[in-house]
């Protein structure tokens, strides 16, 4: 109930703020599950996904969400939780086969799941490798995969800004690919090759479909490289800062 009731209230909101455009609704199944894939820049794509899709969509969220302390954590956590996400701890192990299993159980009922192959926001706009979970899941599941493209939220809300930019010139543009269907790996969702196969096929649609300029490179590891590349050059900044005078005794 408080999905539909968020969308109820969030709905009118960000049509009249963002005037969304939408493209490709008729390649969404009426019923049974299926996997939407998103390109990911902003932490807006999780509302602007279920803003034009008529069915419900439940997403795979990253599981900070669900643990930060305070007043705000709890209140984050309560929201998230209501709207039906389902956490996903990304640092490997049982955590995250919790997660997935639990994505399987809402595939397998019929429902829609959605989620970022590249496995975290995009640092500088760009498209990056994604991650196989996504093709082990479509494979485990028997269900199609439906790439959609996300157009103009990087420039709404780019990497480091806390509020999207309200009034920008521009639009948003939703791209909803036709079904992929990966039917004929049936059986080999354990084979590396193959996922990794699949979920660059994935990919490449979402290039087509966003425009973005594709990095053959994990967006973890192109955050991990800029936040390097900040400290070294503050770095010189700090060390050839004079030290401060000695007052006399």
């Amino acid at each position: 109930m408080g999905y539909w009731l968020v969308k109820a209230v969030l709905a009118p909101i960000l049509r009249v703020l963002f005037r969304p455009y939408v493209t490709g609704v008729e390649n969404l199944p009426a019923e049974g599950g299926a996997i939407l894939a998103g390109n990911h820049t902003t932490f807006l794509d999780n509302f602007m996904i279920p803003l034009v899709v008529p069915r419900r969509v439940t997403f795979l969220a990253k599981s900070d969400y669900f643990t930060r302390r305070g007043l705000k954590g709890k209140l984050q956590k309560s929201f998230f939780s209501g709207v039906g996400m389902i956490p996903l701890d990304r640092s490997g192990g049982k955590a995250s086969e919790a997660a997935l299993g639990t994505g399987l159980q809402v595939l397998e009922d019929g429902e829609l799941m959605g989620l970022y192959p590249e496995g975290t926001r995009s640092p500088d706009g760009r498209l990056y490798r994604g991650k196989t979970g996504v093709a082990r899941m479509a494979l485990e599941a028997g269900v199609p995969v439906i790439p959609v493209g996300l157009i103009g939220m990087f420039a709404l809300q780019p990497a480091g800004r806390r509020l999207p930019k309200i009034g920008r010139p521009g639009r948003v543009e939703i791209r909803i690919g036709k079904p992929l269907d990966f039917r004929r790996y049936a059986g080999l969702e354990g084979d590396r090759f193959v996922l990794r196969s699949i979920t660059d096929e994935i990919m490449y649609e979402l290039m087509v479909l966003s425009g973005q300029e594709y990095v053959d490179e994990y967006a973890t590891k192109a955050k991990a490289d800029l936040e390097r590349a900040r400290t070294a050059a503050l770095t010189p900044l700090v060390s050839d800062a004079p030290a401060p005078a000695r007052r006399a005794s």
